[in-house]
């Protein structure tokens, strides 16, 4: 009955204003989101019995019990916290978690390695993507796989990149929606480099061989290529930079991703959201939380979250921007750390989605632009909580911190048990 009143109370505010926070729920509770399936054992994946990350420039910290250890652990705990997340929700598998009878080296996967998680999506009625594996790998060791100097190791690494369509394509086909497929790779040189030409060119020629399968099919197989700025170990040069990333995409009608960790400290991605969709069709964007750098924190409800999503919504470009989700935290219980993101991105788009956008540009047009300052301003303390609350409680999820105890009450009765 509190939740009904103060909905009720915050729907006028919002209407006097010509804003339906009806459609405004109904929209933000349709976007999908893609959790990503390695927040669940900090990047171990089931390649191996190690205890964590290798190599790569990533690194998850902390050692909080209960890291799930196979595949069916990984698939209980996103199942477990899908079901306190409100809305359309994906999953995104790296390839490192394939599962397999007998050990399948990188170049030789195939979709039958994934039909676990193909038949869990359908059971769920999800729909999965896909990220090639590019680092924990000996042939990763130096720090260069699709630019390597080794045509022997670059080679492996362009099998394993074709074979990984393969497999987007087989899960388009079972969920009847397309895959996207993100594509990142290490490459680079912690100290000064004396030639930057040559893995890029390198770089540029295996991405080109992957792509030039046309046995596989790019409308259900939708190619994404994710830049970085530095990783542990490639501080100084990687080799696919922002640069190489937007003009090998823009050059050869590929997508782009942006991570919102893969930048300088300083620098921020709704900014470029307008200018990369000058010239692309679609973006995908990783939402993560930098400090510092790209240490991939639990996403938070934060103005640079809030900036991303207002960046989409006055542009009125949702239709052409792929969301998906790129943290992951050891360091506490992991079911919480996916429903405190996710849930921390559905927020933002709904705040978004609750913009006086039209007013706004009114202003800006007529160059009112004292009153378009005012009025961001006010919309800073409109009652937003009360239409988080509805949206939360329309899509039958715990509102506000409810959610708590069901993740504790999992922790104590599942992931306590897990050596």
């Amino acid at each position: 009955m509190n939740i009904d009143k103060a909905y009720e109370l915050a729907k006028k505010r919002y209407t006097a204003f010509g804003i339906d926070t009806d459609a405004a729920i109904e929209k933000a509770l349709r976007i999908p989101i893609s959790l990503h399936c390695w927040q669940a054992d900090d990047v171990v994946g089931f390649e191996t019995k190690s205890e964590g990350l290798d190599g790569g420039g990533i690194m998850a910290t902390g050692s909080y019990p209960g890291r799930a250890r196979n595949g069916e652990e990984v698939r209980a705990d996103i199942t477990k916290a899908m079901s306190l997340i409100p809305g359309v929700q994906r999953c995104n598998v790296h390839a490192l978690y394939a599962e397999t009878d007998e050990p399948v080296d990188r170049d030789k996967i195939s979709p039958v390695a994934f039909r676990k998680w193909m038949e869990w999506a359908k059971e769920h009625g999800i729909c999965l993507d896909f990220n090639p594996t590019f680092f924990a790998h000996p042939k990763a060791d130096d720090g260069y796989t699709l630019s390597h100097r080794d045509d022997e190791i670059r080679a492996f690494w362009v099998r394993h990149g074709q074979s990984c369509r393969r497999v987007a394509e087989a899960m388009a086909e079972n969920q009847g929606s397309p895959c996207y497929v993100n594509w990142w790779t290490p490459d680079g040189s912690k100290d000064i480099p004396a030639d930057r030409f040559g893995p890029r060119e390198r770089m540029a020629m295996s991405y080109d061989e992957i792509m030039a399968d046309d046995s596989v099919d790019k409308s259900r197989c939708v190619d994404f290529i994710e830049s970085k700025l530095f990783g542990i170990g490639s501080e100084e040069y990687v080799v696919s930079s922002a640069e190489f990333c937007s003009n090998y995409a823009i050059s050869r009608g590929t997508g782009l991703c942006m991570d919102m960790g893969h930048f300088h400290p300083t620098e921020t991605i709704h900014g470029k959201i307008s200018s990369h969709l000058q010239f692309m069709d679609r973006l995908l964007l990783h939402v993560s939380r930098p400090i510092r750098w790209d240490s991939d924190h639990v996403v938070l409800f934060n103005d640079d979250l809030k900036n991303v999503f207002l960046e989409i919504q006055r542009g009125n470009v949702w239709d052409r921007v792929i969301l998906a989700l790129d943290f992951f935290d050891a360091s506490i219980n992991r079911i919480s750390a996916y429903v405190t993101g996710t849930r921390a991105v559905r927020k933002g788009m709904l705040y978004a989605l609750l913009d006086p956008t039209e007013q706004l540009q009114s202003y800006e047009a007529e160059g009112r632009n004292g009153q378009r300052l005012a009025l961001m301003e006010e919309f800073k303390s409109m009652p937003f909580a009360a239409v988080w609350d509805r949206l939360c409680e329309k899509a039958d999820v715990p509102v506000g911190a409810d959610w708590l105890a069901e993740v504790d009450a999992y922790e104590e009765r599942v992931l306590s048990k897990r050596a």
